[in-house]
């Protein structure tokens, strides 16, 4: 069974939150979640978000894929919090999946880990020109060895979905996918 951490910032997007967390658990996948803080998680719209855990109670944790829901200004604590750099860092150098939509990978390039990589993201969330030799697209969702992204709120399920895809194959993708009834 893979494993999923999906640390949890004041101010995320709680559409991607919730969408994430909901079909990695529907796919088998233990999903953890992490607040960087003690108190419950007040996403982007007001909905109140309990984390299972903090992340500095996980930083030595082991996981198959870290995955960052976006959302302003959550996806600056991400970039901002030394633990979740260190995860991410980490994770990056043992060539384990890393992921992040909407505004989170600002918080993969806080960690260096968009270099010489093709990634899309929020519109205006990231700029190239403060990157090194980053190609940013308008898809809706990229993945380069293994950095993921994806755009936004809209993209939420196929990117939990393409998620599943490279942790447990095609066939378990499409089997929630059925389910989803779209």
């Amino acid at each position: 069974m893979s494993k999923a951490l999906v640390p949890l910032a004041q101010g995320c997007e709680e559409l991607e939150a919730v969408t994430i967390t909901d079909l990695l658990t529907r796919a088998g996948i233990e999903v953890t979640t992490a607040g960087l803080d003690e108190q419950p998680v007040v996403a982007s719209r007001g909905m109140k978000l309990l984390p299972d855990t903090t992340i500095n109670k996980v930083v030595n944790n082991t996981y198959d894929i870290i995955v960052l829901p976006g959302g302003l200004p959550g996806a600056d604590h991400l970039s901002k919090n030394p633990h979740v750099q260190q995860l991410l860092k980490k994770h990056a150098s043992e060539k384990k999946l890393v992921a992040a939509i909407c505004a989170a990978p600002k918080a993969l390039a806080s960690a260096g880990l968009l270099d010489n990589k093709t990634v899309t993201c929020y519109p205006g969330s990231l700029s190239s020109s403060s990157l090194n030799n980053t190609t940013i697209n308008t898809t809706s969702i990229e993945v380069d060895g293994n950095i993921v992204t994806s755009r936004g709120p809209g993209t939420a399920m196929d990117f939990a979905l393409k998620l599943i895809e490279l942790l447990e194959g095609p066939e378990k993708s499409e089997e929630i996918n059925s389910q989803l009834v779209r």
